[in-house]
């Protein structure tokens, strides 16, 4: 029986969610989005001996990477994007200074993935959905009953579309997408309290307007 462990982080001045998903049986787990604040993020990781498969980010936007350098130095992992994610993700340390943040340049991603793959740690097996619209490379995780959405989805609304790259019509598409899945599949988003596919079919703004 797989045994799934989520570890919830709430990192950096935009209180991004960073995931770390792992087997409690082998402590192969997946770090998703590791935005800010790495000491933080190490230390769950040695507390709990997991051993790091993959750095896995939802989408490039800086308070979704801003670890990424110091947690693949430290565990060694691969750094892992969507393949149409790469324009944003070099551009990261410029939208950073927008904000008024200065962040370092990113390694290289080491894995481009694409609809349809399958990342693994454990027993623990997660398919990788593109979601577009919050960003042009913007993914899910789905497996094991939840689903890992980046900025896509937020308990009661979606991610922003107004940055570069950003489509409205992409993202309503893509949410009407995961509003087709099992509606007790519980959703972890980048940002805010977790929630369920049942919760948003009821009370997401945009489900009245794409559910129709």
């Amino acid at each position: 029986m797989n045994r799934l462990t989520i570890k919830k982080l709430i990192v950096g001045p935009l209180a991004s969610n960073c995931l770390i998903l792992a087997d409690e049986n082998t402590k192969e787990a997946l770090i998703v989005d590791p935005g800010d604040e790495p000491d933080r993020i190490i230390d769950v990781i040695n507390k709990n001996n997991f051993k790091i498969k993959y750095i896995i980010c939802t989408h490039a936007h800086f308070d979704h990477v801003g670890a990424v350098s110091d947690i693949k130095q430290e565990t060694g992992a691969p750094i892992v994007i969507h393949r149409d994610e790469q324009e944003i993700y070099r551009s990261t340390r410029e939208q950073a200074a927008l904000w008024g943040f200065d962040l370092e340049v990113l390694p290289e991603p080491d894995m481009l993935v694409s609809e349809g793959d399958i990342l693994e740690a454990g027993s623990l097996k997660f398919l990788v959905v593109h979601t577009p619209g919050h960003s042009p490379g913007g993914i899910c995780l789905s497996g094991e009953g939840v689903l890992i959405t980046g900025d896509t989805i937020f308990a009661g609304s979606v991610g922003r579309t107004d940055l570069y790259g950003g489509n409205i019509v992409q993202l309503k598409k893509s949410f009407k997408r995961l509003m087709s899945f099992s509606e007790e599949t519980k959703i972890f988003p980048g940002h805010g309290p977790e929630t369920t596919v049942e919760r948003e079919k009821k009370e997401n703004f945009l489900s009245l307007e794409t559910l129709e």
